[in-house]
């Protein structure tokens, strides 16, 4: 069996999986072969696997950093909330049911089997697994049951190195008082800490890092300054999506729902110099000046329906119609551009049948079968070919599908409006293409001059060279077991 090491963190968003991919590629770039691994991830935006399943898109990142395709073993359990109790289960890359968080609680020691096998898979295969923690394990209140932290490291003999981040002030407490609160035999699992998000003059935190290395006896790896390139990464979170500022440029809009998924979508557009993207948010009016308004892909099309009107967004999207703008919606998102959502047997949450925002002639169904599958297409308005993928549950169909807005093969994908304003797709990762991109802006006159893929390796590469700079990465790999 090869090597593996666990990064863990005082809290959620101290950069664990940004911290994972660019020690991944550090790995990769020793010459190791290196797989990523997150035991358990809650996350509405995934990513389509080549055995047919759903990840996380921060190890989709992490697997691209090792130069991996994409698997189920490197996310064997997903969460992907539903309601704010409620969450769909994924495991192995298939749906396994919906869970409300009392009854995942009580799910959780049977998932421990399959994360062990997905994760004794990836070691039999590769020198050298990478593991991101979940959280914090200083939420020792979830430490019964627990797969995502301590829980898996104990059962499956991983060491742990914890991160701190600095930029939201505490990183003393947030270290020494881990240590204080875990039980004895998961504080001695931890082999040493680092410092993440640094920003300013490292050598001015000399002495807190000391009084850390004193208090806790554990090995400092470093301190990690702010990365100020992790923008052009493919967000795993919607507030990581850079909206640009400038005042002219294309104007795309996109509505932040309160269950959007895979909002990744949007990164290629925010890296173009002639796209101005707002990312709306809850309370705030769609701009009078927008030309496109984008409706993303939603975990809950019908509640997410609801919480567009309680904005006053289906009045905004009319009016905006109305000035000639247009709408362009992704997944559920499409959906919801409809005339009807049906979901008659409650497999978004309560059954239910609710109109939708009229602006498409189609109708949808949600069905229990979901579409993961990775498709090529050809966009009809403009005959370019686009590589895309399909996540979602759901039929639809009506007059406006007769006006596809791509075909796979010889079958017509998605719908176009009659005025040819307002299009829907299933299809995710569009815009990741720099050829349909460019045609797709030209279509409003504008040049697109970013190269996606390229940006995103260039930017793995200037990860892994900030890491190797400020932590002590051969130290990091070495404490691997």
């Amino acid at each position: 069996m090869s090597r593996a090491v666990m990064i863990q963190g005082t809290g959620s968003n101290v950069g664990k999986s940004m911290l994972v991919a660019g020690l991944c590629r550090a790995a990769r770039r020793r010459g190791l072969s290196v797989a990523p691994f997150k035991p358990q991830n809650m996350s509405n935006n995934a990513a389509v696997t080549s055995d047919g399943g759903e990840i996380g898109r921060a190890q989709a990142l992490q697997a691209l950093a090792c130069g991996l395709p994409l698997h189920t073993d490197m996310n064997p359990v997903l969460l992907k909330p539903e309601t704010d109790v409620g969450a769909q289960v994924v495991v192995q890359g298939k749906r396994l049911t919906t869970a409300k968080a009392r009854d995942y609680a009580k799910l959780k020691p049977q998932l421990l089997g399959s994360v062990i096998e997905s994760f004794n898979r990836l070691r039999s295969a590769h020198d050298l697994v990478i593991v991101e923690g979940a959280g914090s394990p200083a939420e020792v209140n979830l430490r019964k049951g627990d797969i995502a932290n301590m829980g898996f490291a104990e059962t499956a003999g991983v060491p742990v190195i914890l991160a701190g981040d600095i930029d939201r002030g505490g990183v003393i407490a947030q270290i020494v008082g881990t240590q204080a609160i875990l039980p004895t035999d998961d504080a001695n699992r931890i082999s040493g800490f680092l410092i993440n998000k640094f920003r300013g003059d490292p050598r001015l935190f000399d002495e807190g890092y000391k009084l850390i290395e004193e208090r806790t006896g554990w090995r400092g790896y470093g301190v990690a300054p702010w990365f100020p390139e992790a923008w052009r990464l493919p967000a795993e979170d919607a507030l990581d999506i850079r909206a640009q500022t400038r005042a002219e440029g294309l104007h795309v809009v996109c509505l932040c729902l309160s269950r959007m998924a895979n909002f990744d979508d949007l990164d290629p557009l925010a890296q173009e110099p002639d796209v101005r993207l707002t990312m709306l948010r809850r309370g705030e009016a769609i701009p009078g000046d927008a030309d496109l308004v984008i409706l993303p892909g939603s975990k809950s099309t019908r509640g997410d329906l609801a919480f567009l009107r309680e904005q006053g967004w289906d009045v905004d999207l009319m009016a905006h119609h109305r000035r000639g703008g247009r709408v362009l919606g992704i997944c559920g998102g499409y959906q919801m551009l409809g005339r009807v959502v049906d979901d008659p047997q409650g497999i978004e949450g309560p059954a239910g049948r609710d109109p939708g925002l009229g602006l498409l002639e189609i109708d949808t169904v949600m069905t229990a079968d979901k579409s993961l599958t990775e498709v090529n297409a050809r966009h009809a308005a403009t005959g370019t070919t686009f590589h895309g993928y399909e996540i979602h549950i759901g039929r639809s169909d009506g007059p406006d599908r007769a006006r596809p807005f791509a075909h796979i093969g010889d079958n017509p994908e998605g719908a176009i409006s009659a005025d040819g304003r307002v299009m829907g797709s299933y299809l995710h990762g569009m815009f990741r293409d720099d050829r349909f991109r460019a045609a797709w802006l030209e279509g409003f006159g504008v040049a697109a001059s970013a190269s996606y893929d390229a940006t995103v390796e260039q930017t793995l590469e200037a990860l892994a060279d900030h890491l190797e700079a400020h932590l002590d990465v051969g130290g990091i790999l070495a404490a691997a077991r």
